[in-house]
Formats: structure tokens, C-alpha cells, sequence
């Protein structure tokens, strides 16, 4: 395996890839104490076409082997209008979501958020309140915690509790780049 990942637009013909990293994820977090955000089979196969579509799936990879997959979507993200707590500003925003490993290396979600924070000055996000692993993952990498959001329903989601912790990132600083 290479040392360095890469981030490329997914395209259809990756779904045979994708699908089995979102199982193996699933897997994860119900192995990990989170055992009902993904359970009955989210996201659906018909809502990553829908993301490949609208050019916000990510895939991340090593060679030829994709070991993550993420959605970025810039734009207002309806469950993210109302909030119990405060939002970091108004500004426009990018959300993360859908972000999955095939858990054959690390370092996923530092690579996503990388990228993201390259494109956008303001990112949400938001996980289950069981999903320790991703809260832990979410504040390493500079998100604060902003309150607590109520997803809406959804046909693939078992999971009864639609309270979801929302963070947001916003960039303080200007972007250094150093070349060498």
C-alpha cells in the first residue's frame, strides 16, 4: 500500500466498491456500541447514485483500491436549519456526510476533512450521540460542538432516536501551503 491517499470524484462504476465499505462500516458501529445509526441498510444504494449524480461523493483511495467514501455537499442542509444550540455563523457552509471506511487503513476521516477544509471555510457535521468513535474523530480534527439537530426520517433508518450532535469547523486563519 501507498503512503500518501487520494481524493477523486466517485463515478458510477465505483458503486461495486462503495456498497461494501458502507457494510463494513455498518458492522463497525454496531461492533463499536452504535449499533442502530446505519442498521437497516443506510444509505441506500439509490441515495449514493443520487450523490455520485449530484458530484458530491468522494472516494478515497490508494492505487486502484478505494478505502473510503464520503459526501460533500455545499449548500443549506435542511435538518441543520434548526438546532438546539448555536450554530459558529451563518455563513455558507459545506457539510460532511456518509463517511466510510473499509477499515484496511487509517487516517479516513483526517483525509476528508483535510480536503474539505481546503475547499470551504465553514464545515458541519453531524453523528449519532453513540458514535464515540466519530465524536472523538470530529473534535481531533478541530470541529466544535455546536448542540444537538433532529434529522428527519428516512425509509432506510431503523434507528428510532433522530437526535444527531452537530459540530462545525470554520477557518480562523488563512490557508498556508507550503511547497516543496
Amino acid at each position: 500500500m501507498n503512503e500518501v491517499l487520494f481524493i477523486q470524484p466517485a463515478k458510477m462504476s465505483d458503486i461495486k466498491s462503495i456498497m461494501p465499505i458502507f457494510d463494513c462500516a455498518r458492522r463497525f458501529m454496531s461492533g463499536t456500541g452504535n449499533p442502530s445509526q446505519w442498521e437497516t441498510g443506510y444509505p441506500s444504494k439509490e441515495l449514493i447514485e443520487r450523490d455520485i449524480q449530484n458530484g458530491n461523493l468522494y472516494t478515497i483511495v490508494d492505487g486502484d483500491e478505494i478505502h473510503g467514501v464520503f459526501a460533500l455537499i455545499a449548500g443549506i442542509e435542511p435538518t441543520y436549519s434548526s438546532i438546539d444550540g448555536t450554530w459558529l455563523n451563518d455563513e455558507p457552509y459545506a457539510a460532511i456526510h456518509r463517511l466510510a471506511s473499509n477499515g484496511k487503513t487509517k487516517g479516513i476521516f483526517d483525509t476528508a476533512a483535510g480536503y474539505a477544509k481546503l475547499l470551504y471555510e465553514n464545515l458541519r457535521i453531524d453523528t449519532h450521540e453513540d458514535n464515540n468513535i466519530m465524536r472523538y474523530l470530529i473534535e481531533k480534527n478541530k470541529f466544535q460542538f455546536c448542540g444537538t439537530i433532529h434529522i428527519d426520517p428516512c425509509s432506510d433508518c431503523a434507528d428510532k432516536d433522530r437526535r444527531r450532535l452537530a459540530y462545525h469547523w470554520h477557518r480562523t486563519q488563512p490557508l498556508s501551503i507550503q511547497y516543496v
